[in-house]
């Protein structure tokens, strides 16, 4: 048995970058994931992942056998000293759904041997490591944590577009074990890892904590400045003018508005907090009232596009919606507040059509709208421009090419991201941002 070698459980976006920053430590690696068609192309050296290192790193390790991935968990167990938990914690009717993780820890457990390391760095409810996965080692193995192996929580916090940097740069890396030992041990190793240091917390149940905590955060943040934002609009104002002037003062860290959160991280953590509150008969109000919030901001949006629809004389007016990632640069649409826009519209019975430059245009069929698959395309004969995600393309959008190619007298910009710097406003035109005054010429 090598003695620096990993297993990854879980090869998703998280899991090959994970992989890649122990490979570029100095380690071996092994991929473990239940996709035998993943696992097929990843060992030919074909590396699909948005982060340009991690396929460099992957590619270039396959070939000098430092990585290869199996679909044999038991197998990756036995063959290694670190095992590091990554696979997803699935949701199910707004339940936690375990059945991923039970599968990689039951399999790690059966090939655990004395002195293993065990890291999870999945998002989890508060005591799971220490309530579930512990027991769960022990009961299967026959061997004791800070005695036999050594346990820790260790939760990623990455953006998937450059998630060997996070990693290794951007941010310190949490530790809490199940004892003092297995914080110790599994800080030490991460200590060769994150360049930015390990924060070593009393144990993995406050890890799992502060995960979480940070997703609420920035959900209560994003429904705060939603709100604002409307109040900004409605006095004729520029909220992101004032944001950026409050944000000047160091204690306030205001977020940019829009049509909502996505993802499967900040939509979520919140209500594995609230549901573990539940249970221990605390009421999170903010947390509950934030995420309401959110969840109801397609709607909004909804609202405003409707409102503009009757400045326009248009009986059937055509609806284009720029974007349907959940946020820029990607193109992610798992929980996405944009696609819920395109679909509420779609559902009220508008002709919508959407473009995103980001996202194969095949798996938005049968949604109920049209996909285009060029500006050109998507603006001739359109009455109303919703945009819904902030690509860096969109923000160069030239609001007089638009109202050119649409062809029609009067245009309506809904700007769901406050994308659009108004330097001139074409004639006939509306423009509505999230966050700004109403405009018409």
């Amino acid at each position: 048995m090598n003695l620096d070698k990993v297993a990854v459980y879980g090869l998703g976006g998280i899991g090959l970058g994970i992989s890649a920053a122990w490979i570029r430590a100095g380690y071996k690696v092994i991929g473990v994931d239940v996709d035998k068609n993943k696992i097929k192309e990843i060992n030919q050296g074909n590396v699909q992942h948005p982060d340009p290192l991690v396929v460099k790193t992957i590619s270039k390790a396959v070939k000098k056998k430092y990585f290869h991935a199996i679909t044999d968990g038991i197998e990756a167990s036995k063959s290694s000293k670190i095992k590091i938990v990554a696979v997803p914690l699935l949701i199910k009717e707004s339940r936690p759904d375990f059945t991923a993780i039970d599968d990689a820890v039951s399999k790690i457990a059966k090939g655990l041997k004395t002195n293993d390391v065990i890291i999870v760095e999945t998002s989890l409810p508060p005591g799971t490591t220490l309530n579930k996965i512990k027991p769960m080692l022990e009961a299967i193995s026959g061997l004791k944590a800070e005695k036999d192996f050594f346990l820790a929580y260790s939760p990623e916090r990455v953006m998937i577009e450059h998630v060997v940097r996070d990693i290794e740069e951007s941010y310190p890396k949490i530790v809490g074990g199940v004892g003092p030992k297995s914080t110790k041990i599994v800080a030490k190793l991460y200590s060769k890892i994150a360049k930015r240091g390990v924060i070593r917390v009393t144990n993995a149940t406050v890890a799992e904590f502060e995960k979480l905590v940070e997703g609420v955060y920035r959900d209560v943040n994003i429904a705060l400045a939603n709100e604002l934002a409307d109040l900004a609009r409605t006095l004729g104002i520029s909220f992101e003018e004032a944001r950026l002037a409050a944000n000047s003062q160091p204690y306030s860290h205001l977020h940019k508005p829009g049509p909502g959160v996505g993802g499967i991280c900040i939509p979520v953590y919140p209500r594995l907090l609230m549901q573990v509150a539940e249970k221990l008969g605390v009421r999170l109000e903010l947390t509950s009232l934030a995420r309401k919030m959110n969840e109801n901001r397609p709607r909004d949006v909804v609202v405003l596009v409707e409102k503009a629809i009757k400045q326009l004389s248009s009986n059937m007016p055509v609806i284009t919606v720029l974007g349907l990632a959940f946020r820029g640069g990607i193109s992610d649409v798992r929980n996405s507040p944009s696609l819920e826009v395109a679909k509420m519209l779609a559902k009220k019975g508008y002709r919508v059509r959407v473009f995103d430059p980001y996202i194969d245009s095949s798996l938005l069929k049968g949604l109920g709208f049209e996909v285009i698959s060029s500006f050109e395309d998507v603006f001739t004969g359109v009455d109303v421009v919703v945009i819904a995600t902030d690509h860096p393309e969109f923000r160069k959008l030239n609001l007089h090419d638009i109202k050119r190619l649409s062809g029609k007298d009067k245009i309506a910009i809904v700007d769901a991201r406050d994308l659009i710097e108004l330097k001139d406003l074409p004639s006939n035109i509306i423009y509505i941002g999230i966050g700004k005054p109403w405009l018409k010429t």
